[in-house]
């Protein structure tokens, strides 16, 4: 089973080492900085807390795009993650830290883009959850829309990239099914196969559970690959297949 987003903020973190701004962020929380100048690439330990804290850190810089941070939003955010009662002191540390100003926001996206550089579905969970969080509240504001895609461009994703991910959270009555395939509706029916095939295969849950996601990222997985194959039948009706 897959770990809990929570599961490393405590105690079990204060060992764990961590440098950059993400780093400074869970120092703050644990009381000291935590680096580790040595490593080229994140132990799996690190790898799950950089996560962790870089969702938390980029919601709540993304609550603060719009101007001021509600309770509203706060309670959004919370509805999106279950947070248990003997973790949310350590959430709402982090998330207060971090919201205080939109500023910095790109350290945050350039340290997860650096520490998942060959992992782009992860980078990519990371987006769907924030768009999770952007929309709990039924829209996404403008500044919150401009945030998203500044975070996904430096993770490496293009605007089409952008514009397939975003087509699974924005205008659910009304999505192009093509757009959330990341197609041109002129695309061949091999193409098409191929394009759902690729994208089953790269966000199954099953693979989310085996890369150790928590929980929530495999909720967010299953949902992500509800949209994909009501995208792959609608298109499928639509040319009488």
């Amino acid at each position: 089973m897959a770990m809990s987003i929570w599961g490393k903020i405590g105690g079990a973190a204060a060992g764990l080492a961590l440098g950059g701004p993400l780093g400074a962020l869970i120092g703050a929380v644990a009381g000291h900085m935590m680096f580790d100048r040595g490593r080229s690439a994140p132990s799996p330990q690190q790898a799950q807390l950089a996560f962790t804290i870089g969702v938390i850190a980029l919601a709540a810089k993304m609550a603060k795009a719009d101007g001021v941070v509600t309770e509203e939003e706060v309670r959004a955010f919370r509805q999106v993650f279950d947070v248990p009662e003997d973790e949310a002191g350590n959430v709402a540390r982090i998330f207060d830290l971090a919201n205080r100003s939109v500023d910095g926001y790109q350290a945050y996206a350039r340290q997860l883009a650096g520490l998942f550089a060959n992992e782009p579905d992860i980078l990519e969970d990371v987006v769907d959850g924030l768009f999770h969080v952007a929309t709990a509240d039924g829209a996404v504001h403008e500044r919150e829309l401009e945030y998203l895609q500044n975070v996904a461009a430096i993770f490496g994703f293009s605007e089409a990239d952008f514009a397939r991910i975003s087509a699974r959270h924005i205008r659910p009555d009304g999505e192009d099914p093509y757009v959330v395939l990341g197609l041109d509706r002129s695309a061949s029916d091999a193409a098409v196969k191929a394009a759902y095939r690729k994208l089953v295969a790269e966000h199954h849950p099953d693979r989310a559970i085996s890369r150790g996601l928590p929980e929530e990222f495999v909720r967010i997985a299953t949902d992500k690959l509800a949209k994909i194959n009501g995208a792959y039948e609608t298109i499928q009706r639509e040319r009488g297949r």
